[in-house]
């Protein structure tokens, strides 16, 4: 019998867990919580207060860490750990992280350290419900189509409200100071539980083989099924809370809805494989380096 409880939150997606302590677990809870988080896509748990050693400690026992970015600095003496910083810009934006790479990370945990009191929730999107959601013709056509992923667009607004001006641009900078694209399958196979979903969000920028307008406008309307409501958990933060969400079947987004409040987190990912559509091709670099400064995960040429 499990020493925690697992509620779930929503009824496509997320859980929260109650009653367990991540920098205490056997090998067995452990696996419980690994296999609840393939279950329901995004763990929740509420006022750990956990330190930065903390969390990279619980991250590393998904796998191996990635950096904190391919471009934008780290907490400093913490290579794995990005600091989420409203000062810095605000990434009001779905997505999932790091696509424009071969290797995008698999895991992604979010900790909650100056949260505002009001606003600033986090959004994450069940993107196989999304899939499943689709009409079946649709969906056939969906399983064909590639989408170049970049990150030359900036999804972060420099001139939000909250945001410091010189730190927003010193933000933009790096963040295109190197430049990456891949092509993914618009259908992605997850490797652990075989489920079929809409891996795409705000680095997809273009359908393989289509000029650029059609291509955004097929983009647009299977995006518009990942963002259905009832695909969507709602994070309300509070101080001291981790979340961890499966970065290979979901996408987030960031509501900039505090004003000129603060507001800081800190990421920690887990390196991830090379995603495979459902013909089980993989997805390839069309610009850039392999980004092994980045993630220890192997890529292909």
């Amino acid at each position: 019998m499990s020493e925690f409880d697992i509620r779930k939150i929503g009824g496509r997606i997320g859980a929260e867990v109650v009653g367990a302590d991540v920098r205490d677990l056997s090998d067995q809870l452990f696996g419980e919580i690994h296999a609840a988080l393939l279950e329901h896509k995004v763990l929740g748990f509420r006022g750990l207060d956990l330190t930065d050693d903390d969390q990279l400690a619980f991250a590393s026992r998904f796998g191996a860490l990635t950096g904190a970015h391919p471009t934008v600095p780290a907490v400093e003496g913490r290579r794995e750990i990005l600091p989420v910083d409203s000062e810095s810009g605000r990434a009001n934006h779905w997505h999932t992280d790091v696509t424009f790479v071969q290797s995008p990370p698999k895991i992604s945990t979010l900790r909650g350290l100056v949260i505002p009191p009001y606003g600033g929730n986090t959004l994450i999107a069940h993107t196989a419900a999304a899939y499943q959601d689709l009409p079946d013709e649709l969906r056939e056509f969906a399983d064909r189509l590639w989408a170049v992923h970049t990150n030359d667009y900036d999804y972060v607004r420099p001139e939000s409200s909250g945001s410091d001006p010189e730190k927003a641009a010193e933000h933009r900078k790096a963040f295109v100071s190197q430049t990456w694209k891949t092509a993914h399958p618009v259908v992605r196979v997850h490797p652990e539980s075989g489920e079929r979903n809409l891996f795409i969000g705000g680095f997809a920028q273009s359908i393989v083989g289509l000029p650029g307008r059609e291509g955004r406008t097929i983009l647009d309307l299977l995006q518009s099924y990942v963002t259905r409501p009832e695909n969507i958990l709602r994070w309300v933060w509070q101080p001291g809370d981790l979340v961890v969400f499966d970065n290979r079947i979901t996408q987030h987004y960031a509501l900039d809805d505090y004003g000129n409040l603060p507001r800081l987190l800190h990421r920690v990912t887990v390196a991830g494989d090379v995603p495979a559509g459902v013909d089980g091709k993989a997805s390839y670099r069309v610009e850039g380096d392999d980004a092994s400064h980045y993630t220890p995960a192997a890529e292909a040429a």
